[in-house]
């Protein structure tokens, strides 16, 4: 049996706040005990971890990855084995990526293909929902299927016509069907077929810049797509998780639905806090760097998306984590945005970025940990194995200097692209180690992982539900 103690640190967690040693053995947590007590004091260990000063949080869930994901024409560039370093790195210990279903073919042959990515490549813990393209009787029976296994969460498009694209009727049909097997739909909600026609009236007029990309698809496009999955889903009397919120208007449809007690859920991402419509309109085709769907808004949205994370109408915040590089890829969309492929890299900024929204007050620690660690977990069936620091949980625990000072830059992120979209951002709070199933893989900020460390992750359903 092999034993750790972390000692001295602040535990955090998203209920309580403690100075507290902790004892690992085999992987998980097998005790806390208040720092200095006799209990404490009488643990052995082969390895003592010192935490003083530090924070002691649960490892990150970030459940909205895109590792390797094709994309028009190209391929995100990070793989599993990159990608997930990154994570790790930036104190996430588990990803929720998404498999692809193909038009034409089944949801098996998508998930197989998702699994032969991620094995034995990753350096911490992944699980998968499974993205829906093609709605059909086999499809609907291969949902439940997948639900038993483990894959509980299914994400449909109203957004991109012929590539993900789902219609309404298809839509209430999966809806439908989860509201029977007990699977999550995850909704990207914009208005694909009106968008669509503002891309080529844009086009038409010589509006070819990345800031187009923004202006076409419109807050209004996303709010009414919003609307129509909640009211879809309360036909179907379904769950629904709206993915990547980023404009107010859309907050505001989560808001009602919520009011009116419809497990309704709302995920946001760090490029919607902390970045805008004025990085879009960076000169010299850099606004290309934060092009992304939904599109980045004009910085007034952001006191709402705050705001939805305090009154918990935002549940969730996740990367949308999908890398593209700067030169040969998104290079493609020189003079028509609209082949710009869409993502921005961030899978190893969150846990900083929103410990930085700690200090400037926007939310608590206990928050932070919520929305990073135990939500995420809770929402798609990983708690309390994962998102939380407890007897029994997985030994998934980032230990966090919460004073140390870092510029965020190219230069010194792990992420395989080149370019930060923070780039020159100061923040204060940094990993400093972070433990996955108890092996240390960042060990005093030095990768000390390998791949083919992290496991395959099956989920319950969500434990989040009204």
């Amino acid at each position: 049996m092999s034993r750790t103690v972390i000692r001295g640190g602040l535990v955090i967690t998203a209920s309580d706040e403690i100075h507290a040693d902790v004892l690992i053995e085999d992987g998980r947590i097998a005790a806390l005990a208040a720092t200095g007590t006799p209990a404490a004091e009488a643990w052995t260990a082969e390895r003592t971890v010192d935490a003083t000063g530090k924070y002691v949080i649960p490892g990150g869930v970030d459940a909205h990855t895109h590792m390797e994901l094709p994309f028009g024409g190209t391929f995100a560039s990070d793989t599993f084995e990159t990608g997930t370093r990154a994570a790790a790195w930036g104190g996430t210990t588990t990803i929720v990526d998404f498999a692809v279903q193909s038009v034409g073919h089944s949801l098996r042959e998508g998930l197989d293909a998702w699994n032969a990515k991620a094995d034995g490549k990753c350096a911490i813990d992944y699980a998968f929902h499974m993205i829906v393209s093609d709605v059909n009787q086999e499809t609907l029976k291969e949902m439940d299927l997948l639900v038993e296994e483990g894959v509980t969460s299914f994400k449909q498009f109203m957004a991109y016509p012929g590539v993900f694209y789902s219609d309404d009727g298809q839509i209430l049909r999966a809806m439908q069907r989860s509201a029977e097997n007990g699977g999550l739909i995850m909704m990207h909600a914009e208005n694909g077929i009106a968008i669509d026609v503002l891309v080529e009236q844009a086009l038409s007029r010589g509006e070819t810049d990345p800031r187009y990309h923004g202006e076409v698809r419109k807050a209004l496009l996303e709010a009414e797509a919003t609307h129509r999955a909640i009211k879809l889903a309360q036909v179907a009397g379904a769950p629904l998780y709206v993915v990547h919120v980023s404009a107010q208007e859309a907050v505001a449809e989560l808001a009602r639905a919520r009011d009116e007690g419809l497990n309704v859920f709302g995920e946001t991402c760090p490029q919607y806090l902390f970045l805008s419509t004025d990085n879009l309109a960076e000169p010299d085709f850099e606004g290309s760097k934060y092009v992304c769907s939904t599109p980045l808004r004009p910085k007034e949205h952001q006191a709402a998306l705050w705001r939805g994370l305090r009154t918990n109408d935002l549940q969730v915040v996740s990367t949308d984590h999908c890398p593209f590089c700067f030169v040969g890829q998104k290079e493609l969309g020189r003079g028509d945005f609209s082949k710009i492929p869409n993502g921005l890299p961030g899978v190893e900024n969150r846990m900083d970025l929103l410990h930085q929204a700690v200090v400037d007050g926007h939310i608590s620690r206990r928050r932070w940990i919520e929305i990073a660690c135990a939500t995420p977990a809770r929402m798609f069936g990983l708690y309390p194995k994962k998102g939380t620091i407890a007897p029994g949980a997985d030994a998934d625990i980032v230990i966090y200097d919460p004073h140390a000072e870092q510029v965020m830059s190219v230069e010194t992120h792990h992420m395989n692209v080149d370019y930060s979209a923070y780039e020159g951002k100061h923040v204060t709070g940094r990993v400093e180690s972070v433990l996955s199933r108890g092996e240390l893989v960042i060990t005093e900020r030095e990768f000390t992982g390998r791949a083919g460390h992290g496991v395959y992750t099956p989920r319950s359903t969500c434990q989040y539900l009204l």
